[in-house]
This record gives C-alpha cells, structure tokens and sequence, in this order.
C-alpha cells in the first residue's frame, strides 16, 4: 500500500466505477436528453482529476438503458425476436461510451487538456457451470401480465409470478472471472486515452466445450466486475461512485451512522450482520473489500464528492467517503 503527496497523482491510476444516477436525471428518467445532461454533469468531476494529473479508467452501469431495450422488446416480441441480454449489453456499453467520450472530450478541451477518451466494446468472463444458471433470481425489466410474459417465455425467456405486481423476468446473474479485453485496455491507456470499458459489468461470455466464446443470457454485477478490472489494470484507487455520500450503518434510522475509513474484516463483518441491502450498497461494498483484500485502496461516495475523497487518500487523512484500506 502507498500514498502520494497531494499534488503528485501523476501515474496515480484510477478506476471509476459510475452508477446509474451519472447517467439520469435526479428522478431516474433516462431520457436521451436526460443522460447527455447527467453524463456530461459528471463528467466535469473526471475532467478535474484529470487536470491534477490521474490516470483516469472508467466503467459504468446500464441498468436502466437496458431496462429500455427490454422495453422495447416486449412491446416488439409478437413481431420480431427480442434481442438477447448479451446484444442488449453491447448496444448499451456503446452507446454510454458515446455519451462519455463527448463529454469527457469536451470537458478536457474546456480545461486545454489535449487527451481523449476512447470506449471499448469489452467482455467479461464466466464460469458455464456457475450455479446461478441453473437456478436464476436476478430479476430484470418491468411487471408484466401473464398473457404478456408467456409470449415472452416462448423465446426461452423464465418469468416467475410476482402476485399483485404481475410476472418479472429473472435471470442469471453469475461471477465474474476474467475481463477478456484487458491487453487492448491497457495499450489504450499506455497510448494516453481515458479508457471506458466493461460497462454494465461486462458483456457476459462462456467458452463451450470446443473453447469458443459466446454470449449468454445473463446479468454481471457492474461493481463486482469493476473490482477485477481495477485489479487487472493495476489501479491503485478503485472509486465507486453512486448517490450518497458514505456507506451507511442503520442507513435511513435514528441512528444511522456514516462509515469512514475501514479494514475489508471490519466492513465483511457488518455486512454479515445484515446492514447492507443486497440489491444496493451490498454489491459495492464486496466489491470495495475485494479491492481492497487485493492491496488496493476503495473509495464508496458519492460522485460529487470524488475529487474531495480522493484529496483525503492522498493525505492520509480519510475524511471524506467510505475508504476500504488494509490495516
């Protein structure tokens, strides 16, 4: 583990890990307009580390541009085929890199910053064997009659009866192992670019019995995927960016209490006691102790917060944030 003098980030590697509220509007909307103004709101945060001199990866969610496309297949599914997860994974990882790259490129230029961003379609590695094939629970797109989900499941789709609320689609949603696109990542960086890559936590991939790679249908923790990347990069800062400040004991009671700086075994343990939701916070703080476990240093705030967060590592101070560190 290492620190670095405030004012010396130069060849400090960070990997950003975006959540959806970067990329909508304060009430979720994700409108076109919606996400070009989010995503080009965030990214003048980028753009100021930067400045400072950080080597700059970032990766992102896509629930909700997914959520879309699902949209659009069930409205089609009686017309054309709907599009696989994978291909949904795909078309949405180019479109936010789009988004990204814009803004990125326009908030550099504003600071006559002369580097660019450049976005990788990249896939992520699973096990075909992984267990949560064979019994999916990660649940996808909206509430749907029975009439409606059945059409759907004739395309091999699995729907289960959520009572009141209608059918839902679940899915996989398996570990990931290896980001495939990795070399071409860190040529990119070595080049100079400020790398989008693994969004939506990758497109997921098995190799069958002959090796050959294909996509399936399946959904990859974005920052479970984030963690490896930072691990396969060799990033020295994995920050997780989402919409509250810290990460939070008794989060929305009484006596809530916001987390600073903390060893992986201390934040392993309150997760174990039940203090994080598995569908929110409890992702990202496995990710931030795996990070951490791996001799990196995690960062859990929100996106305004980033480049103060970051201020706080680099002086050892940790006043800023949830920061996962080894003891």
């Amino acid at each position: 583990m290492f620190f670095w003098q405030v004012g010396q980030a130069n060849g400090v590697r960070l990997l950003i890990a975006l959540g959806g509220n970067a990329m909508t509007a304060p009430d979720g909307a994700a409108r076109p307009a919606d996400q070009e103004q989010a995503i080009s709101a965030a990214m003048e945060h980028v753009a100021d580390l930067v400045v400072e001199g950080y080597e700059v990866v970032l990766t992102h969610g896509n629930g909700p541009q997914v959520g879309n496309l699902l949209v659009k297949n069930e409205i089609a599914a009686s017309v054309v085929p709907p599009v696989p997860l994978d291909w949904c994974g795909a078309q949405t990882q180019g479109t936010i890199a789009l988004l990204i790259m814009n803004a990125l490129d326009a908030a550099l230029a504003s600071r006559n910053i002369t580097a660019r961003a450049a976005g990788l379609v990249s896939r992520t590695l699973i096990d075909s064997n992984d267990p949560g094939f064979s019994n999916p629970t990660k649940p996808i797109g909206r509430y749907l009659p029975a009439a409606e989900a059945e059409k759907l499941a004739e395309h091999g789709q699995v729907w289960q009866d959520r009572g009141e609320r209608g059918w839902r689609r679940v899915v996989a949603s398996p570990e990931p192992k290896e980001i495939l696109e990795v070399e071409a990542i860190k040529t990119l960086i070595a080049s100079g670019f400020l790398v989008v890559a693994s969004g939506g936590g990758g497109i997921p991939v098995v190799r069958d019995a002959a090796g050959v790679l294909k996509g399936v249908e399946a959904v990859l923790d974005k920052d479970l995927t984030a963690a490896l990347l930072a691990s396969q990069v060799a990033a020295d800062v994995l920050v997780i960016a989402t919409d509250v400040p810290n990460a939070v004991v008794d989060f929305g009671k009484p006596g809530a209490r916001s987390i600073g700086k903390i060893t992986p075994s201390e934040m392993r343990k309150l997760a174990a006691e039940g203090y994080f939701a598995s569908g929110s916070m409890g992702p990202k703080v496995e990710a931030a102790c795996r990070f951490a476990e791996s001799g990196g240093i995690t960062v859990i705030t929100s996106l305004e917060q980033i480049r103060n967060a970051v201020s706080g590592v680099e002086s050892a101070r940790f006043d800023v944030g949830t920061v996962v560190v080894g003891s």
